[in-house]
């Protein structure tokens, strides 16, 4: 069974360096493009993107290693650099005819859409974040104990080989594990959309493991760099994380400050999965940053 957004238009584009990226696009207005996270695809934004697509043109796509997308071969460190992953955001919103677009990302997609603003400031009128910090930052914030919740981050920062051939083995488990630990909401991820995440995650290990090793590595160097360059984000950006309270142990809304000077830093209630746990609250937030 295939799984879709009702009323778009699923259909594949070209992304950069001759990547294809599966999308799915619907309603008309100034763009919007949504970027998924971990262990998901674009069908995490079905509930927000009907209620943007009232006013918007919605672009939904899977990053390059997820979902329908092409799954490149690591050949190298940058193939799955968030940069890249950024670059076929743009080249993608250029196919349809969008020089400037806003881009709202959660999770995984949440980092491409950091970088994106970053490297493309004259594209990216608007930026939506959900539940990260900046890589830079999740790589010093993870200590101790604590740590051990970010275990995947640390198994697939390592070499090639043994990551993949422990993931490939127990995909459903593994990927599973994360849905169940992270939904505040079990219900908002129904039967079919977790089969549906289940089966394109043990699709695309090696590529979704790409993804996690560039952010140990080749991320942090680009994130490094702008940090050292003084490099903000220049658009309105709106931030919209778990309300974790003491325990998440820093203040994650002056991380993102550093980033971010016209800041607008939420906490919600709901779990991790916000999108399809809380959509009304995620349109509004989305609808309220492209007002500013």
């Amino acid at each position: 069974m295939t799984l879709g957004i009702p009323g778009f238009d699923h259909t594949r584009l070209p992304g950069a360096d001759g990547v294809e990226l599966s999308a799915a696009i619907g309603g008309t207005g100034s763009p919007v493009v949504l970027l998924h996270g971990f262990p998901q695809t674009h069908l995490m934004w079905r509930h927000v993107a009907r209620r943007l697509a009232t006013e918007h043109t919605v672009i939904c796509l899977d990053l390059r290693g997820y979902g329908a997308s092409d799954k490149p071969a690591a050949t190298g460190p940058d193939v799955y650099a968030k940069r890249a992953m950024a670059a076929d955001v743009v080249s993608l919103a250029a196919a349809l005819g969008h020089d400037r677009f806003a881009l709202v990302g959660h999770d995984r997609g949440a980092l491409v859409a950091f970088r994106a603003g970053l490297d493309h400031p004259e594209t990216v009128t608007h930026l939506g974040i959900m539940d990260v910090v900046p890589t830079l930052d999740m790589w010093n914030v993870l200590h101790g104990v604590s740590a051990a919740v970010g275990y995947h981050l640390f198994l697939m920062a390592q070499p090639p080989g043994l990551p993949e051939t422990l993931i490939t083995n127990s995909a459903d488990a593994f990927f599973g594990s994360f849905i169940d630990a992270w939904a505040g909401d079990p219900a908002a991820i129904p039967d079919p959309v977790r089969a549906a995440y289940l089966r394109a995650s043990a699709a695309a290990v090696p590529s979704i493991v790409a993804d996690y090793r560039a952010s140990a590595g080749v991320d942090i160097a680009h994130d490094q760099a702008d940090l050292d360059a003084g490099s903000q984000l220049a658009m309105p950006v709106t931030v919209v994380q778990q309300d974790w309270g003491a325990q998440l142990g820093y203040d994650a809304a002056q991380v993102w400050k550093a980033w971010a000077p016209d800041l607008d830093h939420r906490l919600t209630s709901a779990g991790h999965f916000m999108a399809e746990e809380a959509p009304d609250e995620i349109a509004a937030a989305v609808r309220e940053l492209l007002a500013r």
